[in-house]
């Protein structure tokens, strides 16, 4: 069997198990069942437009302008009975006058003022609200993927040390097949749950008729976040399998993997904490473990020039190509050993004898 060949072997494995995994399931079920939530929900909240009862027909085309839905009634009785009975959300009478059950009604009182002349020299396309969810959900999307992911590929490669497995499976195929394999199968799954989940929030904010300079602000935006997110996750893979081939036990895991949570854990609030500060988030953009979350961001917010993204996508692919150096000499260098918890050190000098 050809290095190629065993990797596809352990890729196929690793994606069969993933599959018959409950706990992957449920919890892709779980990230969509929230994203699905989280955008049809204020959309079923909103109820539609504003009902309004109209005694005198002067104020309704302002009221209609406006995609209010208008009730013209003659009789003020009637336009208040509507509004006792629940049918509307406030009666307009000659004047004019509002009335309404227990608030004031912002929405149609700033129809019939006479609002100021506003200009605004830099008008966002979207709702104010969203620059804050959206860099917040990309981050949170990225960190939890890589954390969970990563965890689950430490897990995977202590289980089959604590139990001996890696000893028959190394005897039967190289150890960077093993290694390459179990990145490969995991860095798939992990951008599919992500590429799934970017496009049911594409596909989402249309057909639930969110604002359109929303959704064409977030196109590009997510359209880099693939990208950054599968390099990003490459890089952590391999160094997550050499964390948990370091281990000896489930129990060692938490020792071992520290480092690679700081890896994923302070980068994460950096950008969080320091997204306001424009210097530093395009600092953070161009830092490895950082960018997949901070360039997007930047892109969103339109910040970054357009030869940024791939500026820092290069450097992204040459850390990744050298965390992947490092994490597979820590792997093989530490695989074998089952006796106990192995050193970083010990594992780097050692020269694997089954590559």
């Amino acid at each position: 069997m050809t290095t190629l060949q065993a990797t596809r072997l352990v890729f196929s494995r690793e994606i069969a198990a993933k599959l018959r995994d409950k706990a992957f399931l449920f919890s892709t079920i779980s990230f969509l069942v929230v994203l699905i939530g989280s955008i049809a929900i204020p959309a079923w909240l909103d109820g539609g437009p504003t009902r309004v009862a109209v005694v005198d027909g002067t104020f309704t085309p302002a009221l209609r302008a406006a995609e209010l839905e208008v009730h013209e009634t003659g009789d003020a009785a009637a336009a208040e009975q509507l509004l006792r009975d629940g049918e509307v959300a406030a009666v307009v009478l000659p004047g004019p006058k509002v009335i309404a059950m227990e608030e004031a009604p912002g929405e149609v009182i700033s129809l019939l003022s006479t609002p100021p002349q506003i200009e605004l020299l830099e008008a966002p396309a979207f709702d104010p609200a969203f620059t804050i969810v959206v860099p917040l959900a990309l981050a949170m999307l990225c960190y939890i993927t890589s954390l969970l992911f990563g965890m689950q590929i430490a897990q995977s490669v202590v289980e089959e040390k604590q139990t001996r497995i890696v000893e028959i499976l190394v005897a039967s195929i190289p150890v960077r097949a093993l290694l390459a394999g179990k990145v490969a199968a995991m860095t798939v799954l992990a951008f599919a749950q992500v590429g799934l989940l970017a496009v049911i929030a594409l596909v989402g904010t249309r057909v639930a008729g969110l604002d359109t300079g929303l959704i064409d602000a977030i196109r590009p935006a997510i359209g880099w976040f693939l990208p950054f997110f599968a390099l990003g996750f490459v890089m952590l893979a391999t160094l997550w399998a050499a964390v948990g081939a370091l281990a000896a036990r489930q129990e060692d895991l938490g020792s071992t993997s520290g480092t690679v949570q700081m890896l994923v854990l302070i980068p994460f609030f950096a950008v969080i904490f320091m997204r306001d500060n424009a210097a530093v988030l395009t600092a953070l953009s161009y830092f490895p473990f950082a960018a997949p979350m901070a360039m997007p961001i930047r892109i969103f917010e339109g910040d970054a020039a357009a030869w940024e993204p791939f500026a820092a996508l290069a450097i992204l692919a040459v850390s990744a190509f050298a965390m992947l150096l490092v994490g597979a000499r820590v792997y093989q260098g530490s695989l074998l050993r089952t006796s106990g918890k192995t050193s970083f050190m010990a594992a780097w000098r050692t020269k694997s004898t089954v590559a």
